[in-house]
């Protein structure tokens, strides 16, 4: 979760403090609370009341010649309170003394002489909520980091323990085969009590020489098979190389592992019974020696696994047909849902599965579709639906991102990870789509256009329906706004936008090209939205044009916002001169327009949206 933060603003002149809060807020956005306080007192109650509240401070500006408390006093008892906090002195009478005291007692970020300049004021309080967020994340990657140094400390401790315990291992295990060895020897002295044992085993029990005779074998071994009694088996089987086992492969591989290794454990192989039928086995067999280590047999024991073995290959036949099926399942139900959900396969989900997160929406669509398809046969609009749709799939699924619902031409897509996945995939989108507008030309098809929204933040994510129809379906506020700035992009004549809680959860936004268009205040919302333009997707020419004229877009709406509409259209006029394809900047104009006229125009709007200004 988001720590709220606060710019404090002191001064014992009201008329100084709505001016810094006006200038400040208009600066820096919505994300900041600018409080004010008229004195030294009244700053530190407030502090106190937000540190309470759970709230940080980035940065303090504060008067220096105030009554009861001058400023240097105040930025000093601030240090001892929120030493990481920024401090700025804007004052007109202050000497160097309190200056020098401020920058040693307080850490004086720095100090700026009234008046002020605006631009000089708004950049410095921006230097300083940077320098503060960067020190704040450099403290947390050092927390990290040092939490990474004793995880790395612990893992050596437990690899020296581990050698610890292998080296105790290696100890025992030669002891183990000294013992085996003394067992052995023991072993030739038991054979009497063995052969009784060996006779009347219920499992096959046999025994081999070297070069693949039957010296000796059960009744359970004759009879696995398919033998009357042992002596008819030893008969019949002269070589087992060639007269027992299918598979030459495991044939040879049989005996070189017992010449090789001495033993065999759970050596699996399919072998001829005496009609002629097969069936798989299971042996584990090991070497007997005389006291003089010269190999006397191999000796071993048998069972038919040929019921487990159809089982497995039952079981891989289901398990096969069960992948298809999820496979095609995934067709219509994306794999990424069910992660979300934590479930291992459609088979798990049940109605009622939902799942809080935050997520990025984007929803693109089609212009003028309905006056397109009016035009075509009802198997050409299927045609060409499925052949837009399958040039935007991968540009989603390649950027983490997954498709929740198709309506008709149009798509919502889903992306649970960065916020740049969802930007990214638009951005190919458009990229896809002038690929795709080439072909159509080369046919003398009319060029599509399409419109993106996206927008990120929490949502519910499951499944709604009945007993016999369910569906995948996402719900929040999120969903709706992404909905709509898509219908904005008709408004503005462009192809992409963002709301502000898109942009700002992206890691490196200066990898984009992105302006600012205007807030919109949704009806029932108190907080207006923020919308950007992503112009990464448009033609060379509109997107380089876009870029050439940006700081003297931004300076228009700048004046436009400060109610200089004279000054506000000469900008746009001069953005059109360079650019008359910026749709964006024709409407700015015309509402200045307008303003001067004293006639407020409509600005473009999204559904069910209250008028902004």
């Amino acid at each position: 979760m988001t720590t709220k933060q606060v710019i404090i603003c002191v001064d014992d002149e009201t008329t100084v403090l709505r001016s810094l809060r006006t200038e400040l807020q208009e600066a820096i956005g919505d994300d900041y609370l600018i409080e004010i306080a008229e004195g030294g007192e009244e700053a530190l109650e407030l502090i106190a009341e937000l540190v309470a509240d759970g709230y940080e401070f980035p940065v303090i500006i504060s008067d220096h010649l105030m009554p009861k408390m001058k400023g240097d006093e105040l930025l000093k008892r601030v240090h001892l309170i929120l030493p990481k906090t920024l401090k700025i002195m804007l004052t007109g009478q202050a000497d160097l003394e309190a200056i020098g005291n401020a920058i040693k007692d307080a850490k004086l970020y720095r100090y700026i002489a009234k008046p002020w300049q605006t631009d000089d004021l708004c950049l410095t309080v921006k230097e300083a909520v940077n320098s503060y967020s960067q020190d704040k994340k450099l403290a947390q990657q050092n927390a990290q980091l040092q939490e990474m140094n004793q995880s790395l400390a612990h893992m050596n401790i437990q690899l020296q323990e581990m050698n610890q315990t292998l080296a105790k291992f290696n100890r025992e295990q030669s002891m183990l085969i000294d013992q085996l060895h003394q067992k052995e020897s023991r072993l030739l002295k038991a054979e009497q009590k063995y052969r009784q044992i060996f006779e009347n085993a219920l499992e096959g029990i046999f025994q081999i020489t070297p070069d693949g005779r039957f010296l000796s074998a059960n009744q359970a071994t004759a009879q696995l098979y398919g033998y009357e009694s042992p002596e008819e088996l030893m008969t019949t089987i002269t070589d087992i190389n060639h007269q027992l086992y299918v598979d030459p492969h495991h044939r040879v591989e049989f005996l070189t592992l017992m010449q090789q290794y001495g033993a065999v454990s759970e050596f699996e192989s399919q072998v001829y019974r005496k009609d002629g039928s097969i069936i798989w086995i299971n042996e584990n067999a090991r070497a007997v020696f005389d006291f003089n280590s010269s190999l006397l047999y191999y000796q071993g024991f048998v069972e038919d696994i040929t019921e487990r073995k159809k089982a497995e290959v039952d079981r891989l036949q289901f398990t096969k047909e069960l992948f298809q099926l999820n496979q095609a399942f995934s067709r219509f139900v994306p794999r990424q849902f069910l992660q979300c959900l934590n479930k291992q396969s459609i088979a798990d989900v049940q109605l009622g599965d939902q799942v809080h997160q935050e997520m990025s929406v984007l929803f693109a669509d089609i212009r003028d579709f309905t006056t397109l398809a009016e035009t075509m046969t009802p198997q050409n609009i299927f045609k060409l639906i499925n052949a837009y749709l399958s040039r935007m799939e991968p540009a989603i699924i390649e950027n983490q991102g997954f498709i929740d619902k198709y309506m008709g031409d149009g798509i919502m897509a889903l992306f649970s990870g960065d916020a740049d996945d969802a930007l990214k995939a638009g951005i190919s989108m458009l990229h896809r789509l002038t690929e795709y507008n080439q072909h159509r030309a080369q046919s003398n098809y009319t060029p599509l256009r399409i419109g993106i929204g996206i927008n990120t933040g929490p949502l519910m994510l499951g499944t709604v329906g009945g007993e016999h129809r369910m569906d995948s379906t996402v719900i929040s506020d999120s969903v709706n706004l992404a909905s709509r700035l898509e219908s904005l992009t008709k408004e503005y004549g462009v192809s992409l936008l963002i709301t502000h809680h898109t942009f700002a959860r992206l890691n490196h936004p200066g990898e984009y090209s992105i302006r600012f268009i205007e807030q919109v205040k949704v009806k029932g919302k108190s907080k207006a939205v923020a919308v950007f333009e992503a112009f990464d997707g448009d033609e060379p020419t509109i997107r380089q044009g876009k870029l050439a004229t940006l700081k003297v877009f931004e300076s228009g709406l700048w004046l436009y916002y400060k109610r200089s509409f004279s000054e506000a259209a000469k900008m746009f006029e001069a953005v059109l001169t360079m650019n008359p394809y910026d749709t964006v900047a024709q409407i700015y104009l015309q509402r200045c327009q307008f303003q001067k006229t004293k006639v407020l125009p409509l600005s473009p709007s999204i559904p069910n949206q209250e008028q902004r200004f």
